[in-house]
């Protein structure tokens, strides 16, 4: 069931590796769900974000990094997926909370490295899903194709990165980008595209990342 309250908590705290394009994601993304007729609050406080996500219908990462909850957040959040709330992660929220083996469950993967900022080509698996149905087959972009650790197990993968299109792909011929999951009580989303600010620019990168965040909120 989606949560009653048309609110999103937007979370990009960094302990680790901060990317330049947080500002601009930050901005973009608070625009895009204040046009869908969400209140949102932006914040890198963990105090801040443990008294927001209980008011909140969704609680994005947005390349958050390292170890960035305290004890009390992260039982919010585990709550949160529990009682059906959602959760979107987007690029660098692979590389956050290492240490806590529930976050792991919930993203669905973990980053393990990426080759250098570089074009290459999404093949898009769901064109159905709203995040990805204003996609054609193959989506030409710009990001640094992560890697993950392992393949994601027990997903709904939306869209894989073709290494064919890019050098230093690591992972294969099956290489998730983009996923989707209900396994822990609410609706997942992850994207690992988002690495420059240019991204959050980018009309079709937008409508990626509305869809998602729709689709979190059981918005469809």
């Amino acid at each position: 069931m989606p949560h009653p309250t048309p609110r999103v908590v937007l979370y990009s705290r960094t302990t680790a590796y901060r990317h330049d394009s947080i500002p601009d994601g930050v901005e973009a993304v608070g625009a895009l769900v204040a046009e869908d007729g969400f209140e949102s609050v932006a914040t890198e406080d963990p105090a801040v974000l443990e008294r927001e996500i209980p008011r909140s219908a969704v609680v994005v990462f947005l390349s958050t990094s390292g170890e960035v909850l305290t004890p009390a957040a992260r039982d919010a959040l585990r709550r949160h997926l529990a009682g059906g709330g959602g959760f979107v992660g987007i690029h660098a929220a692979a590389c956050t909370e290492y240490d806590w083996p529930y976050y792991g469950e919930l993203l669905g993967a973990r980053f393990a490295r990426h080759p250098d900022l570089q074009p290459g080509t999404v093949a898009v698996a769901d064109r159905t899903h709203p995040a990805t149905r204003h996609l054609g087959a193959r989506w030409d972009f710009t990001d640094e194709w992560y890697d993950f650790r392992a393949v994601p197990a027990g997903v709904h993968v939306l869209a894989r990165a073709d290494e064919s299109s890019y050098a230093g792909g690591g992972m294969g011929a099956d290489h998730p980008l983009v996923w989707c999951h209900e396994r822990l009580g609410g609706r997942v989303f992850y994207t690992a595209l988002g690495h420059t600010a240019e991204s959050f620019a980018d009309p079709v990168f937008l409508a990626h990342l509305r869809g998602g965040i729709h689709y979190a909120a059981g918005r469809e």
